[in-house]
């Protein structure tokens, strides 16, 4: 068969500036806010014509910070089975894919020009859109429809906060006017750790949102405490 080139018709400006601690599915965080941005020649009212009256979207993307695999890859190690069981590749929305495509669906809040507000995102900001298409509730929701390997959401932990850190994620959301808070709590409750490691109370963790850095331990087990919100010129090693 001859290959396919795909052109992108938006980019998403998210606040994920590194993969780590990116929620593993959309609508996990629905604090997770996110600009897609149309490109030439799809930025003009005609394709965004009856969008509207759409409450969700689906972003169909690139996978575009994961490398190419030099060889098919047919297993996988999906986050949700610990990393250390394997599955068939079609069984998992693995990032390691035969062409790179992902497929998220999204709520889409608002229409502004050529860029569409969406939450509930779970991509790296500058990831590429290679479409988008309408969620159809009559379709897309399927009842009795089950997934053995992911039977339902994954379960949270517990997520607590220092003082000082509190008082930073307020400042920083007059800042950004966005909801810091909210994402942080919603993001770090899925416990973006491995699921094979078991760190000490000493360990730190720590992740880049927006232009904020965070840093946080867990104090004992199923517990994440949040000790710092920080711009991110200001990271500590």
């Amino acid at each position: 068969m001859t290959p396919t080139q795909l052109t992108p018709v938006a980019i998403a400006h998210t606040p994920f500036a590194e993969k780590f601690a990116i929620p593993r599915q959309p609508m996990l965080a629905p604090a997770a806010t996110a600009i897609i941005e149309l490109l030439p020649p799809y930025d003009q009212p005609e394709a965004l014509d009856g969008l509207q009256g759409i409450s969700h979207i689906w972003l169909l993307f690139q996978f575009h910070q994961v490398a190419q695999d030099t060889a098919p890859r047919l297993k996988v190690r999906p986050p949700r089975l610990g990393g250390n069981r394997s599955v068939g590749v079609f069984a998992s929305r693995s990032t390691h894919r035969p062409n790179g495509i992902g497929q998220s669906v999204v709520k889409l809040e608002r229409i502004e020009g050529h860029r569409l507000w969406v939450s509930g995102v779970d991509l790296l900001d500058g990831t590429p859109i290679i479409d988008i298409k309408p969620y159809v509730p009559y379709s897309d929701s399927i009842a009795g429809a089950y997934n053995d390997i992911a039977p339902h959401a994954p379960d949270s932990i517990r997520v607590e906060w220092s003082d000082e850190a509190l008082s930073q994620a307020g400042k920083e959301e007059l800042r950004l006017q966005q909801p810091v808070k909210a994402l942080i709590e919603q993001c770090l409750a899925q416990d973006p750790k491995p699921a094979y490691q078991n760190p000490a109370p000493e360990r730190r963790y720590g992740v880049q949102l927006w232009d904020i850095n965070v840093t946080w331990h867990y104090p004992e087990a199923e517990t994440i405490r949040v000790l710092s919100v920080s711009p991110a010129d200001k990271r500590a090693e």
